[in-house]
């Protein structure tokens, strides 16, 4: 997709917008990810802020703001949302185990979408639900892919370590035993948007005698394959 429309300002002000959509980002973060000058980028931000595109979280730094939710629901449809529907259904019926889409939000991740085990003992997600971003498959995903130092703050009292998320760049897929939840076991695989960023995380999750002590080579195949279909869904919704 051509991010240049030869609107200078439109199309700095859209670098910023694009740097924060991997989550709370400080003003020198901005600045590498984008390579505009530190007062264009601090200039753009406190503007965007003005008009509740950008937000600052209780740290400082800057986050995607409320106007974008509410312009998103005016737009009638969330393309993650609603591509995930049928991947989690497919995804459920071929593992046999509860399925979700996470979003980071903040120090948070967050479930958006979910497709539950339809019996028998299963790991419950309801869509919502907050979930620490310092344990579980779906954290590592979400996690792996960012800058050095937000490995760095992410890495702080996680359940995971650096090589962890050095096997998940390695792999394209996460798997983890009992760090959310004694018992629990979960395989995720990360989403990207149109950007190429990872934006969120497919998952399953069950008890970890049904998915087993290496759940990732039983499932890791279908839930990266789910992963492929909603970043390519995404990919579509941004041509």
């Amino acid at each position: 997709m051509d991010t240049v429309s030869g609107v200078g300002v439109i199309d700095k002000a859209a670098m910023v917008l694009d740097a924060l959509e991997a989550g709370p980002t400080t003003l020198a973060q901005l600045v590498s990810a984008t390579g505009l000058a530190r007062p264009t980028v601090h200039r753009l931000a406190l503007a965007l802020v003005h008009h509740r595109l950008v937000g600052r979280d209780i740290q400082g730094r800057f986050v995607l703001g409320g106007r974008l939710v509410e312009l998103a629901s005016a737009a009638g449809e969330d393309r993650l949302i609603a591509s995930a529907g049928p991947v989690l259904l497919s995804l459920r019926d071929a593992t046999g185990e509860s399925s979700q889409v996470f979003r980071r939000q903040g120090e948070w991740r967050v479930c958006v979408a979910s497709a539950e085990r339809p019996i028998g003992l299963r790991d419950t997600i309801p869509v919502g639900t907050q979930l620490s971003m310092k344990a579980g498959s779906a954290a590592q995903c979400l996690l792996a892919w960012e800058d050095h130092d937000r490995l760095l703050e992410g890495l702080q009292n996680a359940r995971f370590t650096p090589t962890v998320l050095a096997g998940v760049r390695r792999r394209g897929w996460a798997q983890s035993l009992g760090e959310r939840e004694p018992g629990v076991a979960s395989v995720s695989a990360p989403v990207r948007g149109p950007s190429g960023r990872v934006i969120a995380a497919v998952s399953i999750s069950g008890p970890i005698e049904r998915l087993t002590r290496q759940p990732g080579r039983v499932h890791a195949e279908v839930v990266a394959k789910a992963g492929a279909q909603l970043t390519e869904a995404l990919r579509n919704s941004g041509e």
